[in-house]
C-alpha cells in the first residue's frame, strides 16, 4: 500500500521570495533620487565639460557636447601665475581654518563632555545656537571689528571668524563622542597614575579619531569653498588679486575674462576639483563620524 502525500502550496505570491516581489514604492523613490542627482551633478557636469570646448562653440550651441574637443582653456588656466596664487592662498586660509576648528574644537569639547560644572548645558546650548547665526548678520560688525583690530585684509581676519563660525559644528559632532567613551576608562587611567591631561591626550583622542576627521573634512572643505568672507575681509583691502582665495579669484577672472567663456569654465571646475575629491575621498569617515556622534 502506497502512502499518499499531500503537498500543500499557498497562493504564487505568498511562495514568492520576499526579496523579489515587486514594490510599488520603489521606482517613485529611485525616480526622485535621479531628479535629485541630476539637479545636483548636472550643473557640475556641465562645467566641467564646459571646459573642453571653445567660446565659439559654447555660443554656437551651448548644451551641446564639445566639437572638437580641446585642452587650450585648462592649459591657460593652468600656465596662469594668478591661478595658483589663489590656489595657494586658499590652501593656506583651509589649513589654518582646519587646524584652528579642530584645537579649539576638540578643547572645547572635552570641557564640555567630560568635566562637570554649574552652566554646562548653558555652554552647550549657546554653541548649538550658534548654528542659527548666519555670516550675513555679522558682516557690518565683524567688518568694523576686523578693522579696529587691525586684521581688515589680512589672512588672519579671515581665519579667526572662519574657526569661530565653524566652531558650533564642531562642538556639536565633537561632545556626544566624547560623552560616549566610558567613565570607567578615565578611572583606570587615573588609578594608573595618569591625569587628566594624560588621560586627554593618550586614550580620548585616539577615540574621537573618527569625529576629528569628520569635523576636520567639514571645515576644510567649508573654507575652501567660503565666498562671502574673503569677500568682506579681502577683496576690500590691499592683497593682490593673484593671492586672493579661488572663489574670489574665480569672480576676479569671469568679470575680466567675460568673453572667454570656456577659460572662465575650466577655471571653475579646477577651483572646484580639489575640495570635491578631497570630500569624496573622505566620505566614508564623514558618515562614520556622523554616526557615531548621533550614537553617542
Amino acid at each position: 500500500m502506497s502512502a499518499t502525500t499531500t503537498i500543500v502550496t499557498g497562493s504564487p505570491r505568498a511562495a514568492e521570495p520576499a526579496g523579489r516581489r515587486f514594490d510599488w514604492g520603489q521606482p517613485f523613490v529611485y525616480l526622485v533620487a535621479l531628479v535629485i542627482v541630476a539637479v545636483a551633478v548636472g550643473p557640475v557636469l556641465y562645467v566641467f565639460i564646459g571646459g573642453f570646448r571653445t567660446t565659439a562653440d559654447l555660443n554656437a550651441n551651448p548644451a551641446g557636447m564639445p566639437d572638437p574637443w580641446t585642452m587650450q582653456n585648462w592649459a591657460a588656466v593652468l600656465g596662469a601665475p594668478r591661478f595658483w596664487g589663489n590656489v595657494l592662498a586658499s590652501t593656506l586660509l583651509a589649513v589654518a581654518t582646519t587646524a584652528g576648528v579642530v584645537i579649539a574644537g576638540i578643547m572645547a569639547a572635552f570641557v564640555i563632555a567630560r568635566y562637570s560644572f554649574r552652566g554646562r548645558e548653558g555652554l552647550y546650548t549657546l554653541f548649538a545656537a550658534g548654528l542659527m547665526f548666519p555670516l550675513t548678520v555679522a558682516a557690518l560688525p565683524l567688518t568694523l571689528m576686523l578693522r579696529t583690530m587691525g586684521l581688515h585684509g589680512t589672512y588672519l581676519g579671515v581665519i579667526i571668524p572662519g574657526i569661530a563660525f565653524a566652531l558650533p559644528t564642531t562642538i556639536i559632532i565633537l561632545v556626544p563622542f566624547l560623552r560616549a567613551i566610558p567613565d570607567e576608562l578615565e578611572e583606570a587611567a587615573v588609578i594608573d597614575g595618569a591625569t587628566r591631561i594624560g588621560f586627554f591626550w593618550r586614550i580620548l583622542l585616539p577615540l574621537s579619531k573618527p569625529g576629528l576627521v569628520t569635523v576636520g573634512i567639514l571645515a576644510f572643505v567649508g573654507s575652501w569653498n567660503g565666498y562671502l568672507l574673503p569677500l568682506l575681509v579681502i577683496s576690500t583691502g590691499t592683497l593682490p588679486q593673484e593671492f586672493w582665495p579661488l572663489p574670489l579669484g574665480v569672480t576676479q577672472f569671469s568679470s575680466q575674462y567675460s568673453q572667454d567663456t570656456g577659460a572662465v569654465l575650466a577655471y571653475t571646475s579646477l577651483a572646484m576639483i580639489p575640495a570635491l575629491v578631497f570630500f569624496l575621498a573622505m566620505q566614508k569617515q564623514i558618515v562614520g563620524g556622523l554616526t557615531g556622534a548621533v550614537k553617542g
